[in-house]
């Protein structure tokens, strides 16, 4: 039984104070959630104070991005060491708005994964189509080479570690959320593009505007495995609600 996942990706949003805030008022809220995995991913600055502030809840901490390199002139690029110093355990790769603003390819995703695994941190891998591709009919060929991209020559020892995000990128902050139906065929598509041996324990995230209100239903199909919440993961009161589906 694969052990469902709500991670809050709050993107450019919350200061470190607002951040502290948050965490105050979630924890409450949460503390007898014990069939999730939750997940909150901050801004780098508000990382630190954070952790402190997560210290002996059930709530876990994740960042926004890795870079592939541990050290060096890399300037505003944070690392896996940097990363588990300061108390995560996941960190978000490849999202799609990554790619769209700063260049990220199917190359440099793979090569943060493996920066991610090297340091003992869990990725949470993004994927997913454009509104032209899936217009077109290329949302299968979209996804499969982003999957294969990811993914090349990673070993399969290293699986129980990972997780994937389908998130369509045209439902993403639009409003627009892909139906159930829609969800599943990608979730089931992306869960046989796996090898064999870890698919089925491979846990599949959907991500474009979840919300209190359409979470039961997504997750009620047979391959989603969670959500990665942008806008409804920025309330306490919201998240809280994710978490308890």
């Amino acid at each position: 039984m694969r052990k469902p996942i709500i991670a809050g990706n709050w993107k450019m949003f919350k200061t470190e104070a607002e951040a502290v805030d948050f965490v105050k008022k979630v924890k409450p809220l949460v503390k007898d959630v014990k069939d999730k995995t939750m997940i909150i991913c901050p801004t780098f600055p508000a990382l630190s104070k954070t952790a402190d502030e997560l210290q002996g809840s059930n709530v876990a901490l994740g960042a926004q991005n890795i870079f592939w390199e541990d050290e060096g002139a890399f300037t505003g690029e944070i690392s896996g060491p940097m990363l588990k110093a300061v108390g995560c355990t996941y960190v978000i790769i490849g999202h799609s708005e990554r790619r769209q603003y700063f260049g990220e390819t199917d190359e440099t995703v793979n090569k943060r994964i493996r920066a991610a695994l090297k340091h003992k941190l869990s990725p949470i891998v993004c994927v997913g189509e454009r509104l032209e591709e899936r217009e077109s009919g290329s949302t299968f060929k979209v996804v499969e080479t982003q999957i294969r991209g990811a993914f090349k020559d990673i070993d399969e020892a290293h699986w129980d570690n990972i997780i994937i995000a389908y998130e369509p990128v045209w439902a993403i902050g639009t409003g627009k959320t892909a139906t159930p139906d829609q969800a599943q065929e990608v979730h089931k598509f992306i869960r046989g593009l796996l090898p064999k041996s870890v698919a089925e324990k491979t846990r599949i995230l959907y991500g474009g505007s979840v919300k209190p209100n359409n979470v039961k239903d997504l997750m009620a199909q047979p391959d989603i495995d969670g959500g990665l919440v942008g806008g409804a993961s920025l309330k306490p009161d919201s998240f809280s609600q994710l978490a308890m589906f």
